[in-house]
């Protein structure tokens, strides 16, 4: 048994060698195309000037342009690998092309300048946004850095190999030939040591230089909390019309009817006392329902229990209404600011509802819990599953609503269920 988990353990490191042999060798090739394209296009110039003064021009012209055109290819193939490699992605941040449209005089217009045919147009505009473009230079700054950087890192264990290999293959009987043999054992154990390992130098490098810049994040963040503004106006001028609507439907029409009810029973006290008794009950059933219609309004807005006695009790009252056999799990206590706690109340609230509704559940489980970043809420059912946060769906806005505060809402509904939804919002 110790000897097989040896052989195991053999083919495993045997394995993780191999595959680092082979990332590292794509790296390194990826990571040193630029400078050596780059050296046989100066050649190249060179040979073309050494026939004619000028003539080394237009060859220059190219190098710079095919220089900038390859290494955006590079960066873009390096953003793959990484992400494939370690799961690490890293936004490209390019500048996206406006619209190019024609206009009433027949000529196109590209967002710079005023082009005959739409062909030039987009022509134009594609070397406009690519000579202004900081994630253009972003990436000749990366080829520049990286061959120096991750590209000597990267080829160390494929050199080692070859050289261990060149040693032990040309080995000699004499004192030579021992010598190759030491160096090719020792550059075989440096090679298999560093194959695991060296790759991984891609991904710091290009972490550290293809990243998001301060500008490109803060950019990002400007434009999110855009978006989070205009989804937080919508809503709030969605609940609104809902509660005018609530009023005006019922408790208010009620209330005319209570104010019609009481004019008439007025009218009729001295001829017919008993018309306007039963007047008077009508009137008085009115009312109640009036008041019960207007407290269940306040408590779609605010329900009470939530600003007395906190989230988790709200949820366990909350849970008692559903027509499902919910268990609420929580962690502790839960004091949040009362935005965050009524976000998080009506999303369980409308998870639980399309539980009932929707997903055909019998049972559900909710769960909160506060950690080191914020606090995170898991509603899980046992219904038919196949949830998604469709776009104008409850589920679309209830993300909406979440983003206000920065948090996230994470679906896991496959079809036949269980359908798990988490809620996470950071907070102090």
């Amino acid at each position: 048994m110790g000897t097989s988990g040896v052989i195991g353990g053999e083919r495993h490191w045997a394995v993780r060698a191999g595959v680092g042999f082979w990332r590292g060798a794509v790296a390194a090739g990826v990571c040193m195309s630029v400078p050596v394209v780059w050296a046989a296009a100066v050649g190249l110039a060179v040979l073309c000037g050494a026939e004619h003064p000028w003539s080394w021009i237009g060859p220059a012209v190219i190098v710079c342009a095919g220089t900038l055109a390859l290494a955006q290819g590079v960066c873009r193939a390096v953003r793959s690998l990484v992400a494939r490699w370690t799961g690490t992605a890293i936004p490209g941040g390019y500048r996206e092309a406006g619209p190019v449209m024609q206009l009433s005089t027949g000529y196109w217009w590209n967002g710079f300048s005023y082009e005959r045919s739409r062909r030039d147009a987009v022509m134009d505009q594609r070397m406009r946004l690519w000579w202004s473009d900081p994630a253009t230079w972003r990436d000749l700054r990366f080829a520049v850095v990286a061959p120096f950087t991750a590209g000597l890192v990267c080829v160390l264990p494929p050199a080692a190999l070859a050289v261990a290999v060149l040693g032990l293959a040309g080995a000699g009987p004499a004192g030579s030939g021992t010598a190759a043999r030491l160096t090719g054992a020792v550059a075989l154990v440096v090679a298999v040591g560093l194959a695991p390992y060296a790759w991984r130098s891609l991904r710091r490098v290009a972490v550290r230089f293809l990243g998001p810049s301060s500008a490109m994040l803060l950019a990002e963040r400007v434009d999110e909390l855009t978006s989070q503004r205009a989804d937080a106006t919508v809503a709030q001028a969605a609940e609104i019309r809902r509660i005018e609507r609530d009023l005006h439907d019922g408790a208010q029409a009620r209330l005319v009817a209570l104010g019609l009810s009481l004019a008439t029973a007025e009218a009729l006290m001295d001829r017919d006392p008993e018309q306007a008794k039963a007047l008077m009950r009508e009137a008085r059933a009115g009312a109640t329902a009036s008041l019960t219609e207007l407290r269940e309004l306040i408590r779609g807005i605010s329900p009470p229990v939530l600003s007395e006695r906190g989230l988790v009790d709200a949820v366990r009252a909350l849970a008692l209404d559903v027509p499902l056999d919910v268990a609420v799990r929580a962690g502790g206590p839960l004091r949040l600011d009362p935005p965050i706690e009524a976000a998080l109340y009506f999303g369980v609230a409308e998870l639980l509802t399309n539980a009932a509704k929707h997903a055909g559940a019998h049972r559900a489980h909710v769960s909160l819990v506060r950690d080191e970043t914020g606090v995170v809420v898991e509603v899980e059912d046992d219904g038919r599953g196949g949830a998604d946060a469709r776009p104008g769906g409850g589920l679309a806005g209830l993300r909406r609503r979440l983003a206000v505060f920065d948090g996230t809402l994470a679906i896991t509904s496959p079809h036949g269920g269980p359908t798990r939804v988490r809620m996470a919002v950071p907070c102090e």
